[in-house]
């Protein structure tokens, strides 16, 4: 279940979280708006930093089996 919420690649969250944080720079977000846009940045900034952390424990974890051959 915790992988579906992750089906978005990284990539792809970078990319929306850049728009993102173009759009609130260059004020075209609405102040209506301007909390949807900070959550669903929120949510991206985690689902980034999660994948980041989950690549570099495998990265880790692979080295480790390499060191053992």
């Amino acid at each position: 279940m915790a992988e579906s919420k992750n089906a978005i690649k990284y990539e792809e969250a970078l990319a929306q979280l850049e728009e993102l944080v173009n759009k609130m720079e260059n004020g075209d977000v609405s102040i209506d708006s301007l909390s949807e846009n900070l959550k669903k940045a929120q949510k991206l900034i985690k689902l980034c930093k999660d994948k980041l952390m989950k690549t570099e424990e495998e990265i880790k974890n692979l080295k480790v089996e390499d060191e053992k051959n």
